[in-house]
């Protein structure tokens, strides 16, 4: 399948910036939503595609009992060796790659679309992506807000949500990389919808 001229839009943003949301805005609106962290997830899944390459890059020490990541271990191993973080990349990506491709296939042939929305969290901080989208649409808000929001869904506290923000590309680097940048700061709905309708008119 020739996707040549698709158009592909890449979505990010921090930690409870409302990313997700406007993913799912997107895909209610008849947009195709390829999640890049879902593909990830099932590469990297008991039998996933990325273990073997995985157990032969870092040992079966980073398997689950279940044959599958072991996600906590090589959290801690990315965050403390910023080496790790790239060699994982560089086995991940190409197949996470692979996979949107056949997404990109299925959403042309089945509803002829020439536009899909690719959910990558952890777009600015690898520079692998940038070159296979046609723009960059960053979700920002207050950085008080992104604790605030975390902190209401999860049972995390304010310095652990911090601790994960810090961790993250920083809210300066996603704004520094964005072609597109959508302000939710206010926890409004419809005028998420209303901004998502306004990117596809003039995409």
């Amino acid at each position: 399948m020739n996707t040549s001229g698709l158009r592909r839009i890449g979505l990010t943003g921090g930690i409870g910036s409302g990313k997700s949301t406007l993913a799912g805005i997107f895909s209610s609106q008849g947009i195709p939503v390829i999640d890049a962290d879902a593909i990830s997830r099932q590469l990297t899944a008991a039998g996933g595609d990325a273990m073997p390459a995985i157990a032969r890059e870092f040992g079966t020490d980073f398997l689950a009992t279940d044959a599958s990541l072991n996600r906590t271990r090589m959290r801690e191993l990315v965050f403390s060796q910023p080496d790790a973080k790239l060699r994982l990349q560089a086995l991940l990506h190409p197949l996470i790659a692979k996979e949107i491709q056949t997404q990109e296939d299925q959403a042309v042939q089945n509803n002829n679309n020439s536009l899909v929305v690719i959910d990558i969290p952890l777009l600015v901080e690898s520079a692998y992506w940038r070159g296979r989208l046609s723009r960059v649409l960053v979700v920002d808000c207050e950085e008080d807000t992104q604790v605030r929001r975390v902190v209401k869904r999860s049972q995390l506290s304010p310095d652990e949500v911090l601790s994960i923000m810090r961790q993250q590309a920083s809210r300066t680097q996603r704004l520094a990389a964005a072609d597109w940048v959508i302000s939710n700061n206010q926890d409004d709905l419809a005028h998420l919808q209303k901004l998502a309708q306004a990117i596809q008119l003039h995409f």
